[in-house]
């Protein structure tokens, strides 16, 4: 399920890094030198996310697709 989120990649200035983002997830975010570096890296944090949500016993949101504030 985690491909199905929105994810925004956007290059940080201040970092010098691509920073990768779900919105949907609350702080689920990861940074990589490369765009593809941090979408990889974004993909574990979401999957690492979803089953530290999971373990604790807490909801899931279910992915919206496009966001109108993105």
């Amino acid at each position: 399920m985690a491909n199905k989120y929105e994810i925004i990649i956007y290059w940080s200035e201040e970092d010098q890094a691509f920073l990768a983002e779900a919105p949907e997830l609350p702080g689920c975010m990861a940074d990589g030198p490369t765009y593809r570096e941090a979408l990889a890296n974004l993909e574990t944090v979401m999957a690492e996310w979803m089953d530290t949500a999971e373990s604790l016993g807490r909801p899931i949101p279910v992915p919206r697709g496009r966001l109108m504030y993105a």
